[in-house]
């Protein structure tokens, strides 16, 4: 097409494109600019972070703040049992998941109306945290790491996006087909309609990951054992701990200045910690993220 016979923007459409792309960078920086800011602040020095000197990039570059958290043997100790909560958690979240929402979304599957009415009736009501805890307690999981895996073994918002998707990716006639070559209900599950769900099987890991790898609540209200705590909950106690108290009035001003800039500093370097997993695992996921929930958001 040449330029002549080219539909040219009118000076409203350009000025309210400016306007859009203004936004939009604006909303970018007030995202991006606060997690820069962090990683800049966690690789600069305590007296530069207490000074406010850091404003973009690393002011006196320093590894002070990642020192005094893994000289720490809790925060590594955290790291692990988070490691083990979510991978175990996720293997869990996903069997039991793939298995209640694929019968449900078989349209031969008898009584699968109530049962979504019931799932759907969890969602709404729920019996409290009181019995939350003596329902846990009664099934002798109490300050053990089944209390980490077992009372969110399966999400039901999770479960109603995989029937979702199975619903409107896996047409009747494949299964009628493998049905046809003596394919069972279990070998068309594992050989098929797991192989053709990947993008919604990694939008349910990324999910039920980040819940794992941030589960704090339930840590704090069913584990006693500090063996057991995640990291979450090992972050909150080393920052307690690491607040200056008012009776160290006696220490001189150098030293109190000191130890202010490391805490500040020590916050910024373990929410880096605690996200880098996180950041890490997201891009292996992020192509598939955007097909799986938007087909898995469909109304089946």
């Amino acid at each position: 097409m040449s330029k002549s016979n080219a539909i040219r923007e009118s000076h409203v459409d350009k000025l309210f494109l400016v306007c859009i792309y203004v936004f939009l960078g604006a909303v970018l920086v007030s995202v991006l600019y606060p997690l820069v800011y962090i990683v800049s602040s966690s690789f600069s020095s305590p007296q530069a972070v207490v000074a406010g000197r850091v404003w973009l990039f690393p002011v006196d570059f320093s590894l002070a703040g990642y020192e005094a958290a893994f000289k720490n043997p809790q925060i590594m100790i955290g790291y692990r049992n988070s490691a083990l909560y979510t991978i175990a958690g996720v293997c869990i979240n996903i069997i039991l998941t793939v298995m209640l929402a694929y019968p449900l979304a078989r349209k031969d599957f008898k009584g699968r109306n109530v049962i979504m009415v019931l799932l759907v009736i969890t969602m709404l009501f729920n019996g409290g945290l009181i019995p939350y805890y003596m329902t846990v307690k009664s099934v002798g999981i109490l300050n053990t790491p089944w209390a980490m895996l077992l009372p969110q073994a399966m999400a039901v918002w999770q479960v109603i996006i995989a029937r979702t998707f199975f619903q409107t990716t896996i047409p009747e006639e494949l299964y009628e087909a493998a049905e046809l070559d003596g394919c069972s209900d279990l070998q068309f599950l594992l050989k098929v309609v797991l192989p053709l769900s990947k993008p919604i099987i990694a939008v349910l890991v990324l999910m039920y990951a980040v819940g794992h790898w941030n589960a704090y609540f339930d840590a704090l209200i069913f584990l006693k054992s500090s063996n057991l705590f995640p990291l979450q909950i090992i972050l909150r106690n080393i920052l307690i701990l690491n607040n200056i108290d008012a009776s160290s009035m006696m220490i001189d001003a150098n030293q109190m200045a000191v130890r202010e800039g490391l805490k500040d500093l020590l916050k910024f370097s373990l929410i880096v910690i605690s996200s880098l997993p996180v950041l890490i695992l997201y891009p292996f996921i992020q192509k598939h993220f955007v097909k799986g929930i938007m087909i898995g958001s469909l109304k089946g």
